[in-house]
């Protein structure tokens, strides 16, 4: 049985959210961190842009002014995320334990999602769309994430620039509809994945922040997305408390991965890199609106 770190942490800013992930991939491919599974919330709605998406073309950064969403840039690949009603882990291992391509660690580590549905009372599956990306065998600096790969796609389309828009291989379907994102690098013989589990769900206002046209045009990926998209309080009748869904998660990847988790903090280290990771890159306009 691995013994991992388990971190149930409060909400946050995005930039520190990204920062913390950050510093902690660092560290344990540095060998001076734990594996850890990071439980964690936003201290404010917030859209995360995938690490290969145009700021510009794929967000309407004006409406998100307008709406006080800050935007921030994941180190990990895919599409535009609104954090917002969910709860959000990430996982960050040395790449040896699970040596398998990027594929196949999402395929093992879905198994603990489907786990945590399980203890919520919820029958998940496992997405195998019929055509994926050139995702698998991942090395080096590979960034994994929306909908199974790296493939460019037209500006300005909303239903392209949404992470929940469409499954990935092995993302976590309930009825047939995604309730979960995730998106992974590896860096450093290091590996990170995060995602976001849906409590619930504003297609409206998600259709609102992305760059997709016209007003006719948000309302068309508006009901797009809530055919394709649901929620924990949609599908379980009532609304779990962060508290419950946190400990589902914790005891769902516990089980289907044979782990021993133990509640700690973030080292002095990590808490350094990870305000420093914060101001001078996730902060900073550079890094955000890099493309």
């Amino acid at each position: 049985m691995m013994l991992w770190r388990a971190i149930f942490d409060r909400p946050r800013s995005g930039p520190m959210n990204m920062a913390v992930d950050e510093a902690m991939l660092q560290l344990v491919g540095q060998g001076a961190g734990p594996p850890t599974l990071r439980l964690y919330g936003w201290a404010r709605p917030t859209i995360s842009l995938g690490y290969f998406q145009r700021a510009a073309a794929e967000v309407d950064l004006e409406a998100c002014a307008a709406d006080g969403v800050p935007v921030v840039r994941r180190p990990t690949g895919g599409r535009a995320v609104f954090h917002d009603d969910e709860v959000t882990y990430s996982i960050v291992i040395p790449q040896a334990m699970m040596p398998g391509s990027v594929l196949e660690t999402y395929r093992l580590l879905s198994g603990g999602i489907l786990q945590a549905l399980a203890y919520l009372g919820l029958h998940g599956e496992l997405a195998t769309p019929a055509v994926r990306g050139d995702g698998a065998g991942a090395t080096g600096r590979e960034r994994y994430g929306g909908n199974g790969g790296h493939a460019r796609r037209a500006p300005g389309d909303g239903m392209q620039s949404a992470c929940f828009d469409s499954p990935s291989w092995y993302e976590t379907l309930v009825g047939g509809r995604k309730i979960i994102g995730s998106a992974q690098t590896r860096q450093g013989g290091a590996l990170l994945q995060h995602g976001s589990l849906l409590v619930g769900f504003d297609r409206a206002r998600l259709a609102g922040l992305l760059r997709s046209g016209t007003r006719r045009d948000r309302d068309e990926l508006a009901a797009t997305l809530g055919r394709r998209v649901t929620s924990l309080e949609a599908e379980m009748g009532r609304r779990p408390s962060r508290r419950e869904v946190q400990r589902a998660l914790a005891c769902g990847m516990a089980r289907a991965l044979s782990l021993y988790l133990v509640s700690a903090g973030y080292s002095a280290r990590e808490r350094e890199m990870a305000r420093r990771l914060c101001r001078e890159k996730y902060k900073t306009s550079e890094w955000t609106m890099r493309r």
